[in-house]
């Protein structure tokens, strides 16, 4: 492959780079994994009415509309939180619950999800370019038996780049509509969503949107 040649000729710059991108992505899945993706404590409770976020959407939902109480962990549920019942706990801004990491992504952890998607994207693209550089399709079916690895490599590398594509897309456009993927999928069951005079009360705008979310 192209990373092999450089390799052997001692240009070392882009196989490192490659290296070091591949060793962050891992750490990134397990800063992402491990983290405490914004779990509701008990004494939050008294906070909860007074958040940031409760107060933008007030206006705009009935005054009969109130927090309530997580019937599992018995916690007052700030807006936006929803219990995980795989977590065993309540999520503040509940996006989804990710089988991948083995844990929810939240408030906390959300926008470092979102950069695990990113260089894990960059990684899967290099590696399926490194992949299809070391394929030589005229070679004789002998020789392509001792490369079954790269083509294998390259073909599952493409699924998986799809599916990323996929996911850091949408997860793009939830943000810049200031909205989750529980929210998304269950707006009708929502009671603070069903009951608002807007579509998405949230909403402030695809900057200020993108401007929360990261900054």
């Amino acid at each position: 492959s192209d990373l092999q040649k450089q390799e052997e000729r001692g240009e070392l710059l882009q196989p490192l780079i490659f290296i070091l991108l591949v060793l962050c992505s891992v750490l990134l899945y397990f800063k992402v994994s491990l983290m405490d993706p914004g779990f509701v404590k008990s004494e939050e409770e008294t906070e909860a009415g007074n958040s940031e976020e409760q107060s933008m959407v007030i206006p705009q939902v009935p005054s009969n509309i109130k927090l309530r109480r997580c019937g599992y962990c018995m916690v007052k549920q700030p807006m936006r939180a929803r219990h995980c019942q795989l977590c065993q706990h309540c999520v503040r801004r509940y996006d989804h619950h990710c089988p991948w990491i083995e844990n929810c992504v939240g408030e906390k952890n959300h926008p470092l999800f979102i950069a695990y998607l990113s260089v894990q994207l960059v990684v899967l693209l290099w590696g399926g370019h490194a992949a299809w550089s070391g394929l030589y399709f005229e070679q004789s079916w002998d020789q392509l038996r001792h490369n079954i690895f790269l083509l294998v490599s390259f073909l599952l590398i493409v699924i998986f780049t799809i599916v990323v594509l996929l996911l850091l897309i949408s997860h793009l456009y939830l943000i810049s509509c200031n909205t989750t993927t529980w929210e998304f999928m269950s707006h009708h069951r929502i009671s603070y969503l069903r009951h608002s005079e807007l579509e998405n009360p949230f909403d402030q705008g695809v900057i200020r949107n993108l401007w929360r979310f990261f900054c």
